[in-house]
């Protein structure tokens, strides 16, 4: 008799623990989780709803993303003859000019490749009449390493046209030297003057 009645009592000591437990530890986490949702709803509702502009700061528009398609440019294209390095020695440099056609359907035509020297001065022009390239064409205007007449602050201004509107083209120089034990090459991208086409007489002299 005595032995049920203990094992009735551990019963209900469990039951009681039990229930002490769900109270202490599962109702308020319960009570918890609907504060934390309610509060996030409450705080959903005091934003303001905003309709999506097309005019958003955040979001720019196609014809003003660097590959907008485009119908001709002028380019400026930074080169170096040679650098300074040292004690402000000039250290002689090969620069290339490379022009790629990055439209897969249409040809352009490079129409001026003029260089300039560090105080603006033309020195000359590289392109005797206007130069047509395929989709996905390139060419190439090599300024030797002997030739110092350009100097730290030479330049490109490179034309070009299409008879529609492509991508634009990738127009870069290349700096090259590689007589040391340890070679020297950096790239200088283009930089756009102006877009547009060429109204007739307006094409620069030199490239014709």
């Amino acid at each position: 008799m005595s032995n049920r009645i203990t094992e009735e009592q551990a019963e209900k000591i469990s039951r009681q623990i039990k229930l002490l437990i769900f109270l202490l530890v599962v109702v308020p986490i319960l009570l918890i989780v609907i504060f934390v949702e309610f509060r996030l709803r409450s705080m959903a509702n005091k934003i303001p709803y905003q309709t999506p502009s097309l005019r958003d700061e955040a979001r720019m528009e196609v014809d003003t993303l660097p590959w907008h398609a485009v119908q001709g440019q002028r380019l400026y294209v930074p080169a170096y003859s040679h650098v300074y390095h040292q004690k402000g020695e000039p250290y002689p440099l090969t620069v290339t000019l490379n022009i790629r056609n990055t439209d897969v359907d249409n040809e352009i035509a490079v129409t001026s490749v003029r260089y300039f020297d560090t105080a603006g001065k033309e020195l000359r022009s590289l392109l005797k009449k206007t130069l047509r390239l395929a989709p996905l064409a390139a060419t190439e205007f090599v300024i030797a390493r002997d030739d110092k007449a350009g100097g730290a602050g030479a330049s490109f201004i490179v034309e070009w046209q299409a008879g529609t509107k492509v991508t634009q083209p990738v127009v870069e120089t290349v700096m090259v030297d590689t007589t040391n034990t340890q070679g020297l090459s950096f790239i200088s991208p283009a930089v756009v003057l102006s877009e547009g086409v060429n109204e007739p007489g307006e094409a620069d002299s030199s490239a014709e």
